[in-house]
């Protein structure tokens, strides 16, 4: 900036000969000196910038969605979130009918329906029947179908908050926007079938829907489970109760985040190092650790996706990093607009306004991702409503009302008086 003001002034002297002398003077002075004092001004700024320890980032969940024939056993960075997921399943004819004999939920299948939030709650809410058709042994048979939410991938994310809570680290939402969207195939009405028969193919006509509907999809994201043992044996820790038990992270890689997957009595907390986990316990003997590797993603590693890959990550600027190392909750409409912009996930919108109402009786497009945290969110029916407004920035697309729940998710977890709630402008 001041190199360019001084050769813009220079550009206004009229006399040559005065120009090219107070040319050379400046370049071989001025200009050195302007660019090693911005050097430095750089270097304070990165050692500022650092001497707050970013831990949270090596924890950042990244998620996206693939066909299981896509599925690449062998990726880096990306795991599927059940492994069974990529097993070739075998349905039960006998369990199925007897199920369905109980009045009991028999499910055939599970679906990812590629709608967005509102058309998957309003279909729910119909409770309709679909027909379908069962290809077995014995020959085609005509069936009728409901659908109802799958949890198996939203229990999935509730198991990692307690395990961050025996780690010791925050917790931060996870931004997973696809695990909304399976729905499971129960079946409603059947003709007789002999118990031995087996069920080869199931086919479903959802109707209108039928577009959106996606078989055999596996959600992925940036975690994987290891078994590590002791290095050595456990050595007495400074309290003389407890004991360390050490980890080596070499092998499976120093550079991603690590969480002990344990009971919570046999846990007192984790020391980590660059190359080691020491876990303090009352356990006195050697053993084998469940670890949680959540790997660290690189662009080079991540191969190409059918799906948008989003995380719950920050954009790493000082002003995050110290807001959350020294928290400090400042109820303004700035501090909610900082909160949000932090996320990259917030790219696409735009938050418009902050509105504190009474009630909002109206049916939201955001919902909780974060159900667990009743005991700090507390009951909803006396609070008044914090009602965020957004814009989008670019066209929305089926994720966006489940991005908007992260965020507004995010504002509800350090808003906790009031119901948080999001609505598009």
């Amino acid at each position: 900036m001041i190199k360019e003001l001084m050769y813009e002034r220079l550009r206004k002297i009229e006399d040559l000969e005065q120009r090219q002398l107070l040319k050379d003077i400046v370049s071989g002075v001025f200009v050195n000196l302007i660019d090693y004092q911005d050097e430095m001004n750089r270097k304070l700024e990165e050692r500022v910038f650092n001497e707050i320890e970013d831990v949270e980032n090596r924890f950042d969940i990244y998620v996206t969605l693939s066909s299981k024939e896509d599925v690449d056993p062998i990726h880096q960075c990306l795991f599927p979130m059940r492994p069974a997921d990529l097993e070739t399943k075998v349905i039960d004819t006998a369990n199925l009918l007897q199920s369905l004999k109980n009045k009991e939920q028999a499910v055939l299948c599970t679906l990812f329906l590629e709608c967005d939030s509102i058309q998957i709650h309003q279909l729910l809410v119909e409770e309709r029947c679909f027909n379908g058709t069962l290809v077995t042994t014995e020959g085609q048979v005509e069936i009728k179908v409901s659908l109802s939410r799958n949890s198996d991938y939203l229990q999935e994310i509730d198991k990692l908050y307690p395990i961050f809570q025996i780690n010791g680290l925050p917790w931060k939402t996870i931004n997973h926007p696809y695990a909304y969207k399976f729905l499971d195939v129960n079946l409603v009405d059947c003709p007789p079938l002999n118990e031995d028969t087996e069920i080869i193919e199931i086919m479903v006509d959802l109707e209108e829907y039928e577009s959106k509907k996606r078989l055999d999809m596996v959600p992925l994201w940036n975690i994987e489970r290891h078994e590590v043992k002791n290095v050595g044996f456990p050595i007495p820790a400074i309290d003389k109760i407890n004991y360390e038990h050490v980890l080596s992270i070499r092998k499976t890689g120093n550079e991603h985040g690590y969480l002990v997957e344990a009971d919570e009595e046999n846990v007192r907390y984790v020391k980590r190092s660059d190359n080691e986990l020491t876990i303090v316990s009352p356990q006195d003997k050697s053993g084998v650790w469940q670890l949680i590797k959540i790997a660290k993603m690189e662009d080079e590693k991540i191969g190409k996706l059918h799906y948008e890959l989003v995380s719950n990550r920050r954009i790493e600027h000082f002003m995050h990093k110290f807001a959350s190392k020294y928290t400090a909750n400042v109820k303004t409409k700035g501090e909610i607009t900082r909160m949000i912009n932090s996320f990259e996930a917030a790219v696409s919108v735009e938050l418009v306004d902050v509105d504190i109402v009474d009630s909002f009786s109206r049916a939201g497009i955001t919902h909780s991702a974060n159900p667990f945290l009743t005991e700090m969110i507390g009951e909803n029916s006396h609070k008044k409503t914090m009602l965020l407004k957004f814009k989008a920035k670019a066209k929305k697309d089926f994720i966006a009302n489940d991005i908007l729940s992260f965020l507004v998710s995010e504002v509800q977890r350090h808003f906790f008086e009031y119901k948080c709630v999001g609505v598009w402008l």
